[in-house]
């Protein structure tokens, strides 16, 4: 059953991100390691993009029902069983999917883990031998970028990741004043502080990762605004 999980875990995740990296190495990025996570991570955001649309349309349908989720909420507040099922129904009926962001959360969370592995056990150590026919070895990845080598920890760049997700949740706070409750206020300090930790004792190129993908969920979701906007 270890043997099996182990070879499905490689073929289908490990090696295929771990070739796409090296293949963005020798090629586009010309040997520039960071601009090769950079590289590999728009593409993946490329690949998942549907998801991330049906995401940011999700968003805003629940941005203009959140008045009638404060009725339901406020009308059903001692039956939080036929509160859910309101507010679930209400979300049916404008066709508001709840697994998009989940799915998409859920597929760079696991890029992440993978990521982690590629650099780890496939950068560091040169297992090459998972590389496809065509995708050549180089005979050394060099790791530097911008001054900082991706292979070790940085605290700019954790903090960076940190300092960039306050300010996201402090401006979406800002949007709902009214329905900020101290949870809210509390998530908004240890979310970010929580990030700053873990990408602290973790390679640097799991920050930019991050970073870029974030850069690009900011990008699109500025582009859907727009649209949405012009729309009404």
């Amino acid at each position: 059953m270890g043997h099996a999980l182990s070879w499905f875990w490689t073929t289908f995740f490990y090696a295929p991100l771990f070739n796409a990296l090296i293949w963005l190495y020798n090629g586009p990025a010309e040997q520039n390691f960071g601009l090769s996570i950079i590289l590999l991570t728009v593409a993946l955001r490329i690949i998942i993009f549907p998801l991330t649309i049906l995401s940011e349309r999700n968003k805003h349908i629940y941005d203009k029902v959140e008045a009638e989720i404060a009725d339901i909420e406020k009308a059903f507040k001692n039956d939080e069983e036929q509160q859910k099922e309101r507010i679930r129904e209400l979300l049916r009926s404008r066709n508001v999917s709840p697994w998009a962001r989940t799915s998409s959360l859920f597929i760079q969370a696991l890029v992440l883990v993978v990521l982690y592995q590629v650099f780890m056990s496939g950068i560091r150590m040169n297992h090459f031998e998972v590389l496809y026919p065509g995708v050549n070895a180089p005979d050394f990845v060099f790791t530097d970028f911008l001054g900082t080598n991706l292979g070790q920890p940085s605290w700019i760049w954790a903090a960076i990741v940190g300092i960039w997700l306050y300010l996201e949740i402090t401006n979406e706070q800002r949007h709902r004043k009214e329905a900020v409750t101290k949870a809210d206020q509390f998530y908004r300090i240890a979310f970010p502080l929580f990030s700053f930790g873990a990408l602290y004792i973790l390679p640097s190129a799991k920050s930019l990762f991050i970073l870029t993908s974030m850069a690009f969920s900011f990008i699109i979701s500025a582009l859907s605004r727009t649209f949405w906007k012009s729309k009404k």
